[in-house]
């Protein structure tokens, strides 16, 4: 019947709920006892995959996680120049993508032209979970060295009419597997609306991590989709048409112009990268599969974008405007649910060749 179908369901509940569960509830309710957690489990994550006796420990803090920090119960906060220097601190400790090199750098991130939110739990208040760092322009960013220029005036805001996401760094290593970015995002764009009617465009400025691995593996096949006369002018230029002498020819990019054979040969293996391979349907590379998931699409690559010894290494200097257009959000993950990759006409044409 339905009320012994009932009572049957809420006796699996308790019998589903461990000691250990019991237990981990106790820690987190005293005052420091949620960050406690959260730097446990990232203890666990550091041990050798050996320890097998941790595996049921730290699948318990993940899904309890996954409840005690719900988006629903975190907290959007602006971060500025005028913040706690504590809290500035954890910006610089925690920030990923592009290291923060001193205070003045910070400021200059937390200018006139900039704005910079933060995830928060009220359970751990002074630290931010997650982060997002925003260039607001009048154009879409190719570079990030006008971003990082100290000495650069601030951008018009009268004239602002896109948001540049330019950095999205998770800061608790112990929270793997819980996701909020795509809902940082989202409440991003939300305030920054409301704040500048005037936004129309929202897109990423975004590292390749993963380009230079793949294309030292993989590059051989796809040099091999050139058509002959393209390989004959990489050929003359880089002596082979092979991953490594591609690689070989790219140690200075900022000084390749645009009509190079080494640079166009380049340009189609990124976006062969981005728009074409798959693993088990989902994009390769790790930034790519947080801004698709998210109903970005790949809009456009941009050339010697990232000349630090951190995006040589990665990419060659490479970096993607991931774009994401509010009106089509839910058909590029339609498409991707698909194992479509979502991109723009001029990456299109670049996977062509």
């Amino acid at each position: 019947s339905d009320v012994e179908r009932g009572e049957a369901e809420m006796s699996l509940r308790r019998a589903l709920v461990s000691s250990r569960t019991r237990l981990l509830q106790r820690f987190a309710q005293p005052k420091g006892g949620m960050g406690f957690l959260v730097d446990m489990r990232a203890e666990l994550l550091a041990l050798p995959k050996a320890e097998q006796h941790y595996v049921a420990l730290d699948a318990e803090l993940e899904h309890l996680f996954s409840s005690w920090f719900d988006v629903a119960l975190l907290e959007l906060r602006s971060l500025n120049w005028d913040s706690p220097a504590s809290l500035l601190e954890k910006l610089i400790k925690y920030e990923a993508v592009h290291d923060i090199r001193s205070w003045a750098d910070l400021k200059n991130r937390l200018d006139s032209d900039r704005r910079c939110y933060g995830f928060f739990h009220p359970r751990m208040p002074n630290v931010p979970l997650i982060f997002v760092e925003v260039a607001l322009l009048d154009k879409m960013a190719g570079s990030m060295a006008p971003l990082l220029d100290e000495a650069a005036a601030a951008a018009d805001l009268a004239k602002a009419n896109t948001a540049i996401f330019y950095s999205i760094s998770n800061t608790q290593t112990g929270l793997k597997g819980v996701s909020f970015g795509d809902s940082l995002i989202k409440h991003v764009v939300e305030t920054l609306t409301q704040e500048f009617p005037k936004l129309k465009q929202f897109a990423t400025l975004s590292p390749i991590p993963g380009l230079r691995s793949w294309l030292s593996k993989n590059g051989d096949a796809a040099l091999a989709e050139l058509d002959d006369k393209q390989k004959a002018a990489l050929e003359k230029v880089a002596g082979g048409v092979s991953a490594a002498q591609l690689l070989a020819a790219l140690d200075d990019p900022g000084s390749l112009p645009e009509k190079s054979v080494v640079r166009q040969a380049a340009m189609f293996c990124a976006a062969r990268y981005l728009g074409r391979e798959t693993a088990k349907g989902r994009p390769l590379d790790a930034v790519a599969r947080f801004h698709l998931g998210n109903g970005a699409r790949v809009e456009r690559l941009n050339w010697a974008a990232d000349l630090s010894s951190k995006g040589l290494k990665q990419s060659m200097g490479l970096m993607v405007n991931y774009l994401y257009d509010l009106k089509r959000l839910d058909k590029h993950r339609s498409l991707l649910a698909q194992s479509k990759i979502p991109v723009s006409s001029e990456i299109e044409s670049l996977c062509k060749g």
